[in-house]
């Protein structure tokens, strides 16, 4: 498989060297950044094909991913259209607000398109992707997307409809998690403990509290009655939170993240 990437920022990198990593899928991997200097120190660096444009790099690719900014995506999609219509290979785009429908008016009804929204974590091999593709994908075709991002962690299809509902709870939602774990060892430096003790401490607690969640496949609110005893701590700590509005605010945050994302595929 050959796999072109347009775009060396840090999703690109983090996706790249989780393709390397991985000694399943055979493939070759081209890269192309608008600057030619960049280019060709980035491709030496992560020991990979640099092209010279970005119409050679849609010609040496069996798919292409879209790792741009959307401000960027007009001109990228104006440089490779033809040439992607001529081969007809699947673009995928990891970009918020770019649809599959968008995809499709710009490329074609008959071009495999593919929407990947992956989240920071990428970069650790611990990302939470959605993916979603138009009706000219076939299932083998999905399947290969897929694979490519199961390199960087677990992959779930949705729907078009429930994508921004996905940009928010897993696009987003890392910055929501670091805010929390921030907010907790804030909290014990002001009981006393050293920063950076009770931010390890913090995020092993919300590491093993995620894998609780997916490996015991129990609700949270069990699991939160497990940890309380009657008159103890946890219960405390627990009813600060939701007489201080702890639930619905956090709400509040995925909802105003959808609305967002929803306002910037509009903007399309």
């Amino acid at each position: 498989m050959k796999i072109g990437f347009i775009g060396t920022g840090n999703m690109a990198t983090g996706i790249i060297s989780g393709l390397k990593k991985d000694t399943e899928i055979e493939k070759s991997i081209f890269v192309y950044n608008h600057h030619s200097e960049k280019t060709e120190a980035y491709a030496a660096k992560m020991d990979v094909t640099g092209v010279a444009s970005s119409q050679a790099l849609v010609e040496e690719s069996d798919i292409v991913v879209l790792a741009v900014k959307p401000v960027g995506f007009p001109n990228v999609v104006a440089e490779i259209c033809m040439a992607v219509q001529a081969k007809k290979i699947p673009v995928i785009s990891i970009a918020a607000g770019i649809t599959t429908a968008w995809l499709s008016e710009q490329f074609g009804a008959e071009v495999p398109a593919i929407r990947v929204m992956p989240n920071m974590n990428a970069v650790i091999g611990e990302s939470m992707s959605g993916i979603a593709a138009n009706d000219a994908t076939s299932e083998a075709q999905l399947q290969q997307a897929e694979a490519i991002f199961q390199t960087v962690g677990a992959v779930e299809r949705v729907s078009e409809e429930e994508f921004s509902i996905f940009t928010a709870i897993a696009g987003s939602a890392p910055a929501f998690a670091f805010l929390y774990m921030d907010s907790i060892a804030r909290g014990a430096v002001k009981a006393g403990m050293n920063k950076q003790k009770a931010l390890r401490i913090a995020a092993q607690t919300v590491l093993g509290s995620a894998k609780m969640i997916l490996e015991s496949e129990e609700e949270p609110w069990p699991l939160i009655d497990k940890v309380c005893s009657p008159g103890g701590t946890t219960i405390a700590g627990v009813d600060a939170l939701l007489d201080n509005s702890f639930v619905p605010t956090v709400m509040k945050s995925v909802a105003a993240t959808i609305k967002r994302d929803k306002e910037m595929e509009q903007d399309q």
